[in-house]
């Protein structure tokens, strides 16, 4: 068949057919290619402009088509009838429209006159598991506090990017033998993908990625600006070292001794690192803290991380042999100088530097081995309040000055290194940990505090509250503290110290500086060089950045704590730009945490080569107003941040103290929920009442069509006697209860998913995922879309257009329609997100009893829709006549007048029962609403002629009137 040319000529207008094939338009020399099921000829000719359109349809496209089989147009019919409307048509044409008209790009030159509104998600990884419909929570929420924003006249600025170095990618690399950044940006691809599936409002002009040169030229030259400033240094610490990842850990990336990933063991190793003093800020975010719009919660946290703490340095002499005091002495930390009196041991942490020297030959063997042991902990797990206390004598003894006692030194993993002065003085009478260590060891305790309401006789348990001094004086010390209380005490012990020599009053903090070096390939390469002559560290020039991470084909790791950036011996091997001498790279990278810190500064001004951040942008949309992510991120991502943030404040890159004004926490999108049913040895099923004895080999998973909620329990629908128990877990690919989000974007469509996610419950709440609750919104957005649009023919297809009117609105409509928008606005604003909903769908239950539906109400109705299912919006918005995207049109705002109750619907009884309604206002009088009624076409016939008995009137609420009964008989035949 040969290729058939038709020549036509289009006037664009608002409305166009369904398009049933892919079209070619030749206008004015230019060819366009389409095959949307809606043409939008502005988008290609512009509005207005009558054009000669070639339309060539090629006969091997119309064979193609011809092949599709009658079964599977059936199964496509089938699924047309059952979808409530056709999102599988609206919502790629709205996202292609989106893409094409770059309708959400925010312009480099803005009107800065005009609010602005910076809303941000926490930067994801895009991991190669894709999305699940955990993730889309976050998302969805900024996306319609961005839409709203947009449409209440703000400057929105609603980026994405990616947080792309990393460990998992690069293990996944050495796995595979797959360059880490081939499968980075393939996942990448997918995550972009799928946020573009759901419909959000995204920026993708500003699109940043970690991994760019582009990018991590400013990392870099961050951590310059902070060597400049002498906050970043370079030490021998003891790390976490996982010798199969090859590569140093964070405390929070080792779990019971093996690596979060993998469950590869990890050991404590003292390694060359580069740190971050991010301690010489920790007064600054403590106090800052006070000033943002934080959950309590999340503040707390901070503060407990940074821990702040006053108390005072001690020093006890170290004694030899013969209990002579030796020239070592013992520094320890203590905010309770008060009970110096009941310190009747000492803790080494087994990293402490002085151990070695103090261990007697006898112990030696065995503080060694403790050591060891000690070095396959984290911090996280030595420190676990509640796991069993262990130790080991060292064979060596202190004085306790304030007393002169001489007492035990032990070796124990409870006490850090890193924290104070790594050592501690113990106080088991009023200290949980030190009673539990003393009771085991069998060591003295010594009480030296009596509680204020309570004798201090016979404890079994510590007391570390405060109350009157005891037992505290020594004529050999001079020192006597007894009858003072705690505060008293600790400033006489701190006064004393100080002036005997033994101390000095000190702040502390549990914050540690930040270890900023990774053994690993796949990270940002540190900007210095070490000189072959004399090893000493050269920053290089900010004009030789980035410096790029060479290309490698075997970045496995060393094995030897070398990083695999070693064995790029061409890259490594350079010359100092300065001097002209041979040098060598620094082959550490930085640590993932890196290129996050200050991504939300770069969506700012992404391509600006020249500097960081331009100073008026940052100056105009500075700081994040809105920040969105899970609380796992609460102490770590959000601390880090704002370190680098208040650094860049003081070197004058920003002009705010603080990076984020506003942070929330969305709750967790748990699996669905799993019953399960307990059996006893016989195979019976037993009620969980009667089951806590038995083991998890007992329990057998029911389905959910077996159950049935019964009071606050689920039981088994067949046997209501056995009751079930249910839970909800996290979601995992180990558990197998992942919900793919493309699944249920196919089936019920974005917009539905949209809208679940936000109505399962309150947003900061975790909510366990129920694919047969989505089916509810799923309706109501049908429900929505009958309404307007209309119902369908017996095909499952719609109308063009809508079944509005163009009637005046009536006083029940606008008032239904105002109270909506109060509400719904009010909801989206305090991010009450599913409250919005449920307001939205009173409105629809309304509107379905109105005889006729004003396009006035119903347009109004779509935009406060449209942040929430935006592509249904944008459909009825356009069906409603409109050519242009809704999504910069005025937010509706609600009219005071309307919300006010000035008129009730009352309830007219003729002889008791109700004969129809009649509007009055709140203080109408008796006569009135009679005089209203008997007006009332529906009422006036069966009072027209009758006489009335009497008339029974609660005013708001029923008017009965009450007939002879002779009339009311008449009035019947």
């Amino acid at each position: 068949m040969g290729e058939l040319q038709t020549t036509m000529t289009v006037q664009t207008v608002p409305a166009s057919p369904l398009c049933r094939r892919t079209f070619l338009f030749s206008a004015g020399g230019q060819q366009f290619r389409t095959n949307a099921t809606i043409v939008t000829f502005k988008s290609f000719l512009g509005p207005g402009v009558s054009n000669s359109v070639q339309i060539r349809s090629t006969g091997a496209n119309q064979r193609r088509r011809s092949t599709v089989t009658a079964q599977s147009k059936e199964v496509e019919q089938q699924k047309q009838l059952k979808r409530a409307y056709p999102f599988h048509e609206i919502e790629p044409r709205w996202q292609r429209y989106w893409g094409d008209n770059r309708t959400f790009r925010t312009p480099e030159e803005i009107d800065t006159s005009k609010p602005k509104f910076y809303v941000l998600d926490m930067f994801p990884y895009p991991s190669g598991a894709g999305l699940h419909v955990g993730h889309p929570l976050g998302y969805t929420a900024t996306d319609i506090l961005a839409r709203l924003k947009r449409m209440q006249g703000f400057n929105v600025l609603h980026p994405m990017g990616w947080d792309a170095f990393g460990l998992p990618a690069e293990q996944y690399a050495i796995e595979t033998g797959t360059h880490p950044k081939i499968t980075t940006m393939r996942n990448i691809s997918r995550f972009r993908s799928q946020l573009k599936s759901l419909g959000f409002s995204y920026d993708w002009d500003r699109e940043i990625s970690t991994i760019e040169p582009e990018y991590y030229k400013w990392t870099q030259w961050i951590f310059l600006q902070l060597l400049k400033r002498g906050l970043a240094y370079q030490a021998e610490v003891p790390v976490n070292w996982c010798p199969v990842l090859g590569t140093v850990l964070a405390n929070e990336e080792v779990v019971d001794g093996v690596s979060e990933r993998g469950g590869h063991p990890v050991i404590r190793k003292p390694m060359r690192q580069w740190m971050l003093k991010i301690t010489a800020y920790a007064d600054r975010l403590l106090d800052d803290l006070d000033e943002l719009d934080w959950p309590e919660s999340l503040k707390e946290m901070q503060r407990n991380w940074i821990g702040k703490s006053e108390g005072a340095e001690l020093n006890f002499p170290v004694l030899d042999s013969h209990g002579q005091e030796r020239d070592t002495r013992i520094t320890v930390y203590t905010t309770r100088p008060d009970t110096i009196f009941g310190a009747t041991y000492l803790v080494l942490a087994p990293e402490h530097s002085l151990l070695s020297s103090l261990v007697s030959a006898e112990q030696s063997k065995f503080v060694e081995e403790y050591k060891e042991l000690a070095s396959r902990k984290s911090d996280l797990e030595r420190t676990e309040l509640q796991k069993e206390k262990t130790g080991v004598f060292s064979g060596c003894y202190a004085r306790n000055s304030a007393n002169g006692n001489a007492i035990p030194i032990w070796v124990a993993d409870y006490v850090l290194g890193s924290y104070g002065t790594g050592a501690i003085m113990a106080v088991p009478a009023h200290d949980s940990r030190d009673y539990e260590f003393a009771s085991k060891y069998d060591i003295e305790i010594h009480w030296v505090v009596e509680p204020n309401n309570a004798r201090c006789n016979n404890y079994e348990n510590a007391f570390s509250g405060e109350g009157e001094i005891m037992n505290s004086s020594s004529s050999t010390s001079g020192l006597d503290i007894n009858g003072l209380s705690c505060k008293e005490a600790a400033c006489k012990v701190i006064e004393w110290a100080d002036k005997a020599g033994f101390g000095k009053k000190k702040v502390n903090y549990k914050l540690r500086d930040w270890l900023f070096a990774r053994q690993r390939y796949w990270g940002e390469p540190i900007p210095v060089i070490f000189m072959d002559d004399n090893g000493e560290t050269v920053p290089l020039p900010e004009d030789e950045l980035p410096i790029m991470l060479p290309g490698l084909d075997d970045f496995t790791p060393s094995g030897t704590g070398e990083p695999p950036l070693s064995k790029a011996v061409s890259w490594v091997k350079t010359i100092d730009p300065k001097s002209g001498k041979p040098a060598k790279r620094e082959t550490n990278t930085m640590p993932q945490w890196a290129g996050s810190c200050w991504y939300y500064l770069r969506f700012m001004d992404p391509k600006n080569s020249k500097a960081l951040v331009d100073k008026a942008k940052e100056k105009y949309w500075s700081p994040v107003d809105v920040y969105v992510g899970g609380a796992e991120h609460a102490v770590l991502h959000l601390l880090y941040s704002r370190f680098w943030h208040k650094v860049l404040y003081d070197v004058g890159i920003v002009s705010t103290k603080e990076p984020f004004k506003c942070v929330i926490n969305q709750g967790i999108i748990l699996g669905e929920v799993e019953y399960m049913a307990f059996k006893d040895h016989s195979g019976n099923f037993i009620s969980a009442d009667s089951a806590d004895t038995l083991g998890e080999q007992y329990q057998e998973r029911i389905p959910e069509e077996n159950v049935k909620k019964y009071g606050d329990s689920f039981v088994l629908k067949d046997n209501p006697k056995i009751r079930l128990i249910a839970r909800a877990h996290k979601m995992s690919k180990s558990r197998g209860n992942v919900v793919n989000p493309d699944d249920v974007v196919s089936e019920y469509g974005a917009d539905s998913l949209r809208l679940y996610e936000m109505f399962m419950g309150p947003f900061r709440d975790s909510k366990a995922w129920n694919t047969s609750g989505i089916e509810g919104v799923h309706r109501f957005l049908g429900r929505t879309w009958r309404l307007i649009v209309g119902s369908p023919s017996s095909d499952g297809t719609f109308r063009d257009g809508t079944v509005t009117t163009d009637s005046e609105p009536t006083l029940e409509q606008l008032r239904s329609l105002h109270k909506c928008i109060y509400k719904v606005t009010e909801e989206i604003e305090g991010t009450r997100f599913n409250t919005g909903i449920s307001a939205m769908m009173e409105f629809i239950n309304a509107a379905y009893k109105w005889d006729q539906h004003p396009k006035s109400i119903m347009e109004a109705f779509v935009l406060l829709l449209s942040p929430y299912a935006p592509h249904m919006a944008e459909e009825l918005w356009f069906r409603l006549g409109h050519s242009n995207s809704l999504a910069y049109e005025s937010f509706p705002k609600a009219d005071p007048a309307y919300l006010k109750e000035g008129t009730v619907t009352l309830p007219v009884q003729i002889n008791g029962k109700t004969r129809g309604t009649i509007e009055v206002e709140e203080s109408c009088r008796e006569e009135d609403a009679f005089r209203l009624a008997s007006k009332e076409e529906k009422l006036s016939k069966y009072l027209d002629g009758k006489t009335v008995k009497k008339r029974i009137y609660v005013p708001g609420k029923i008017l009965n009137i009450i007939l002879e009964k002779e009339n009311l008989k008449a009035g019947f035949r």
